[in-house]
């Protein structure tokens, strides 16, 4: 029996699909269960070749369009790289981390179960970093994929309830989609016990529009304002580092920001930090919350999206409405000035963090959405092979 976990982006890349995805094919190899992962490369563009069509809706009144023919170009090259790489490789269960993975598979698999977990809202993005309009032909054309995604796939997943809610007016049955919330190795996490005269906020993210590190800085500018003292370490990258720098340098804020670009493992870093904060505009998830809070962090973050799900306000950190500098400012503040509170804030957020977002409760319940949709050969062997080994845990 062989399970494929079918990405977008390389395991390498950053993120949450890509940080979490290589480790539940770890664990559950451990159990017994073979478990492979496929991606597409960068250097794979304009490849394929085949016709695109879908169940559900026509694309063809949308091409022509920049953000639409890329993404319908993407689908064919994901399905010619597929076909090229796994053409004689047979499975008995797919699940697919990104709409363009899930759509070539069912293709080429048709009788294969595919499962499809739905992590971000691609033209969520797209409208807050002002690149398309709400209602205009980008939007309807990614929106309308959600509904091809139902129809195709044999499963629908996603990250957070807020995010399945979003989903909801795009779907048929929105109650048939289930909810598994990201999940993390804490081995991968090493709080380490540090005392930093000066407060040290963190916060990690691409640079766009929609992470709101705009609203960071002005908040800082604020708190600095107020005489506290404070470093700003801002890692990632992306198309505004440049707007962003400048911006800081306007707000009398450089000196105290370090802007380090891309970090391929910034949880080696994040320990020696105090409070990590992002104001995103939107989040399915927010999976750089889990991390943070694995790693003995305070929390500050926006009221949107899947945030509220992991921060509870004053209890295991704290949530500032969206596009209010002046709360986060505030909020900000409060965590400089009272480094007991930061403390009791971080321990709370990774106590939860432990018991919600632990690899194990992620295996656990996707061993059960693969045995429902037919693998129970695996779930077999699996019981075998504990019973081989007594006293083996069981995720």
């Amino acid at each position: 029996m062989n399970v494929l976990q079918a990405l977008f982006f390389p395991p390498e890349q950053p993120g949450g699909v890509s940080s979490m995805v290589p480790y539940i094919r770890e664990r559950f190899r451990k159990l017994g269960w073979e478990m492979e992962l496929f991606s597409l490369p960068k250097r794979i563009r304009n490849k394929g070749a085949e016709p695109i069509e879908f169940e559900t809706f026509d694309w063809q009144p949308y091409g022509g369009n920049a953000i639409v023919d890329k993404y319908i170009q993407t689908l064919k090259d994901y399905i010619w790289w597929t076909k090229l790489r796994l053409k004689d490789n047979k499975y008995d269960l797919i699940h697919a981390h990104h709409p363009v993975a899930a759509l070539a598979m069912k293709r080429i698999y048709p009788d294969v179960p595919v499962v499809m977990t739905i992590h971000s809202s691609y033209e969520r993005e797209l409208l807050l970093n002002g690149k398309i309009k709400e209602g205009g032909p980008e939007h309807r054309f990614l929106t309308s994929i959600y509904g091809e995604l139902e129809r195709k796939t044999d499963r629908l997943l996603t990250v957070s309830h807020s995010f399945s809610k979003y989903l909801s007016s795009y779907l048929q049955a929105p109650e048939a989609v289930g909810v598994i919330p990201n999940g993390y190795d804490e081995k991968r996490f090493k709080p380490i016990s540090h005392e930093n005269e000066v407060t040290q906020l963190v916060t990690i993210c691409r640079l766009v529009p929609a992470k709101g590190i705009d609203l960071l800085l002005k908040a800082c500018a604020e708190v600095q304002k107020r005489g506290h003292k404070f470093v700003l370490h801002i890692i990632g990258d992306g198309p505004i580092r440049e707007e962003l720098e400048a911006m800081a340098q306007e707000l009398g804020i450089y000196e105290n920001t370090i802007f380090y670009g891309y970090m391929l493992h910034p949880e080696e870093l994040m320990p020696f930090f105090d409070v990590f904060v992002l104001p995103s505009r939107a989040e399915s998830f927010g999976s750089v919350f889990a991390e943070a809070a694995l790693c003995l962090l305070s929390l500050v973050g926006t009221d949107v999206g899947g945030i509220p799900e992991q921060i509870e306000n004053g209890v295991n950190g704290l949530l500032v409405p969206a596009e209010d500098p002046a709360a986060l400012a505030e909020a900000l503040e409060s965590l400089i000035l009272d480094p007991h509170y930061r403390y009791e804030l971080a321990r709370a957020a990774w106590n939860k963090a432990k018991k919600s977002y632990s690899l194990n409760r992620v295996i656990s319940e996707l061993k059960k959405v693969y045995i429902e949709l037919g693998a129970n050969e695996l779930a077999a062997a699996e019981e075998t092979l504990l019973e081989e080994e007594p006293g083996k845990e069981e995720a």
